[in-house]
């Protein structure tokens, strides 16, 4: 019943490229305007839309579950927050195609929000990160996927979804001069065939984020790709989950804040942005946006 009930594109493959678009509510909006400019604006067929903690503290509503992104910190280890009111995900074959779509989201949401970031991103050979590695080796597949992506009862809620999403800044230049060796040691898996390294140290990204290791376990459906703007380049992590507990307990790990010991991703790579959405269910192709009305 949920997978029938959520936007598509949570669960569809990834795509050949993609947009982000990050916007802020317009000063002196109805939370009714805002409503219906998302009713209207969304598209099944390319578009995932994920509300942030700030539209729903404009309209005097709440979702349960939901909150904005916290900042972390370890040692060696920033975590910002960038958190906005509304994430925008476009999908698309063609630089024209997601262009086109952009132009008409642009069109449909401006009496209620402001365009504040655009990132495009890019499948890059089989789903590989700008490193090299095979990126959502461990996503789950199948009813397990949709165990952990989607929400699953609930007025209003079944079907829906919450998305982390950051922006990471890789140092491709430093980390290739670590060489294949530490590399490997440093993600936990060999580059080459794709294996997970079971005596890489408790620092490689690998064992950190191993998600049947958490209590409960920290399943979630990886939609990653990678970025380039000619200067810098990296990954936008995106991480569908039924509950965003599963990723407090992924990122605060990462950051050692359970036992000292720091992600060695944060040697070559940093969070730039952070946010937390709310993606809601559809009702006949449509967003079912009940729970947000007062």
């Amino acid at each position: 019943m949920a997978k029938n009930l959520a936007q598509p594109g949570i669960l569809a493959p990834l795509p050949a490229l993609r947009r982000t678009m990050i916007f802020r509510s317009r000063p002196g909006t109805e939370s009714a305007a805002s409503l219906r400019c998302l009713r209207e604006a969304y598209d099944p067929a390319s578009d995932v839309f994920g509300i942030g903690q700030p539209l729903l503290e404009e309209s005097a509503t709440s979702i349960p579950g939901l909150r904005s992104f916290p900042p972390l910190s370890g040692t060696g280890a920033t975590v910002p927050t960038t958190q906005s009111a509304l994430w925008v995900l476009v999908n698309g074959e063609s630089r024209g195609r997601i262009f086109e779509r952009s132009k008409c989201l642009l069109a449909a949401l401006e009496a209620s929000f402001e365009l504040d970031d655009v990132l495009d991103t890019f499948k890059y050979d089989i789903g590989r990160d700008l490193t090299g590695y095979e990126d959502g080796t461990e996503n789950p597949t199948g009813d397990d996927a949709v165990a952990a992506a989607l929400v699953a009862e609930g007025a209003g809620m079944t079907g829906s979804s919450f998305v982390a999403v950051q922006r990471w800044v890789h140092d491709l230049r430093g980390f290739a001069g670590f060489g294949n060796i530490r590399g490997d040691a440093m993600i936990g898996r060999c580059r080459d065939s794709n294996e997970e390294i079971e005596e890489a140290p408790a620092s490689a990204h690998v064992k950190r984020t191993a998600q049947e290791d958490y209590d409960p376990p920290a399943f979630m459906v990886r939609r990653s790709l990678p970025w380039d703007s000619g200067r810098e380049q990296g990954l936008e992590f995106v991480a569908y989950v039924n509950s965003l507990d599963r990723f407090d307990a992924m990122m605060g790990r990462m950051v050692g804040l359970d036992d000292g010991i720091v992600d060695a991703l944060f040697q070559f790579s940093r969070p730039v942005t952070g946010g937390y959405y709310w993606c809601p269910p559809l009702v006949n192709d449509r967003l079912e946006l009940s729970a947000l009305e007062p």
